[in-house]
């Protein structure tokens, strides 16, 4: 079995008993053991071997044999590997593995043939997977919430499609309902402010000064068109709060009201000039974060294009709804839900919920096999219900995955930070990346799992140290260039070919940990694609630099003897590519120079 760059040595190894297993099913093994069964884990004491495994004793009992008998016939039956020296059966039954002299080298080869492609494999068998994040409200900027969601769901995609996945990026804006509604009205309140008039803005209104940006705009290319006096806006309307009313009431009242006195094309006119101006706001910011998709999904589609419609009808086709109060239910508790759903109300409008449902069968309907959704943390009851809506539909519910990204803190000093906003409402992700930069931002955001709070210290984000992880990580990149200039002032030059000739050279402890932890690059990358945990290779990242900067500290790489010279300078080249690799799946730069 060749070592291919694809997986590490730890899963040719899983591979090789995965095959023996296979070649005694039927005979020693009364059925195919159960996925999981064959684990395969790093030895601590070489003198047991590089690998070892306990696949013997996990399957003893149900073949009916010792394990140590049952480990020597799964060892007989192991196919031939130029990787492995010799198998052993040892203690209780387990298998250990001892690797040929070269085999832990020979993933520096691997990784200059494959340079960017290293680590890469075709476990995702090109299934079409839509990943869908961010899709925050169009209200506003981007908070700091929001780019922990950018950052987490870019990563996620990334570490997919070097899994072999067909990935598809999709940003869904909530363009229709009632938010946006409130959006127009605060527009044209602060466009009526900006023509003279004067009233008291309300409670439950958007304050945020980009509002009056896009009223000024508003005014500028329409002129006094929209304007109304204060007297025939506010008349008759419910108190609001604070004076002793509802803010919810008040500001539905004034909905109403705006949509009368300027008409439905009038306050369509607000809301697309404000939603135009936000998205834009939204994608640039995005995109300077390193942050893009493939389509931005406009919820509002849904409905002029009949997909909610469709929705419905198939629900009603199989007798999955059913009215009540003048409200159209669907049956959801029938597909595991703890509530049915209303999905038209009384008045006619179709819900939020029949919007999701029509979505993600559209989704469906494009030919996508897996629908990852990463969500705010307040979802918990979200993926039960749209599965349900999608079983009753016809699809797999099963083909629904959520991920819940949970709240972001920030910190300075120790204390929790306290930044100034144009809006004095919220600290926006653009200002998080002009303090801290985007490196620090993307790394930063997924060092702990996306179930975990995140404690975010701006002061550490920033620092040029090695506490700062990123930097460390980032400083063994460029440690490896400053080698190389190193090199050409000395007039000598890289022999590629003679270092990989000369990988046996590599024989210090301190190589053969940096040999190590290039050799888990593979199973990290699969290992992180499958758990959807870009920390973990944040993690391994981390220990790769640690295992470079202990050797660039403990041996000299331009030495005289050139063939030893060019041996470690394959090995730390080797280094280098794979942090950049690891790095530009996070979306991090890795720099030459720092």
């Amino acid at each position: 079995m060749p070592y291919d760059g694809t997986h590490s040595l730890k899963q040719e190894i899983e591979q090789l008993l995965s095959a023996a297993v296979t070649r005694l099913t039927g005979t020693l093994l009364p059925t195919p053991p159960a996925a999981g069964t064959i684990v395969v884990e790093r030895t601590r004491d070489s003198a047991n071997g590089d690998f070892a495994s306990n696949v013997a004793m996990r399957l003893a009992k149900g073949a009916g044999l010792p394990p140590r008998t049952l480990a020597q016939a799964i060892v007989d039956a192991l196919p031939a590997s130029p990787q492995v020296l010799r198998c052993e059966v040892a203690g209780a039954g387990f298998i250990n593995f001892y690797l040929a002299g070269d085999a832990q080298a020979q993933v520096v080869r691997q990784v200059h043939e494959l340079g960017d492609a290293f680590g890469r494999n075709a476990s995702g068998a090109e299934r079409k997977v839509i990943v869908e994040f961010v899709s925050s409200n169009p209200t506003g900027p981007l908070h700091v919430g929001h780019g922990r969601h950018g950052a987490f769901g870019a990563s996620v995609a990334n570490l997919l499609a070097a899994n072999g996945w067909l990935v598809h990026r999709e940003y869904y804006i909530n363009d229709a309902g009632r938010q946006m509604d409130i959006l127009a009205a605060s527009i044209w309140l602060r466009y009526l402010e900006a023509c003279g008039e004067r009233f008291t803005f309300p409670a439950n209104g958007y304050k945020g000064d980009y509002i009056r940006d896009i009223a000024a705009n508003l005014l500028q290319r329409d002129g006094d068109t929209l304007q109304r006096p204060e007297g025939e806006l506010f008349g008759n309307l419910p108190p609001d709060e604070p004076e002793g009313g509802d803010k919810d009431e008040y500001i539905d009242a004034l909905i109403v009201r705006a949509r009368s006195l300027i008409g439905e094309a009038g306050f369509r006119t607000v809301l697309d000039l404000g939603l135009a101006a936000i998205l834009a706001d939204i994608e640039q910011d995005l995109g300077e974060f390193g942050v893009t998709f493939d389509r931005w999904y406009s919820e509002r589609s849904l409905a002029d294009n009949g997909a909610i419609d469709r929705a419905l009808h198939k629900l009603a086709q199989h007798d999955h709804v059913y009215e009540k109060d003048g409200a159209l239910w669907f049956r959801a508790t029938a597909f595991g839900d703890d509530k049915d759903r209303v999905v038209v109300r009384d008045n006619g409008v179709k819900t939020y919920f029949a919007s999701d449902i029509a979505y993600h069968l559209d989704k469906r309907e494009r030919g996508f096999d897996l629908l990852l959704d990463i969500l705010g943390s307040d979802h918990h009851g979200y993926v039960a219900r749209v599965r349900a809506g999608l079983d009753a539909m016809g699809e797999p519910g099963s083909s629904l995955e959520a991920l819940l990204v949970q709240f972001v803190t920030l910190y300075r000093g120790g204390e929790k930070a306290q930044m100034s906003t144009r809006s004095g409402e919220f600290i926006t992700l653009r200002e998080l990346r002009n303090e801290v930069g985007n490196d620090a931002c993307r790394f930063f955001y997924v060092m702990r799992g996306n179930d975990q709070h995140l404690d975010f210290d701006l002061e550490l984000a920033k620092s040029r140290s090695n506490d700062n992880p990123v930097y460390y990580i980032q400083y063994a990149h460029a440690r490896v260039a400053s080698v190389l200039r190193q090199l050409e002032s000395r007039g000598l030059a890289f022999d590629g070919a003679q270092g990989l000739d000369n990988l046996a050279l590599l024989t210090t402890s301190h190589e053969a940990a940096v040999l190590t932890a290039l050799d888990r690059y593979p199973e990290i990358i699969r290992l992180a694609a499958d758990n959807r945990a870009p920390h973990a290779l944040v993690h391994y990242l981390r220990e790769l630099a640690n295992s470079f900067h202990t050797y660039y500290n403990a041996e000299q790489f331009i030495v005289d003897d050139a063939a030893l010279r060019n041996a470690r300078l394959a090995l730390v080249l080797a280094v280098r590519q794979v942090i950049r690799n690891g790095l530009t799946l996070l979306g991090v730069s890795a720099p030459d120079t720092m």
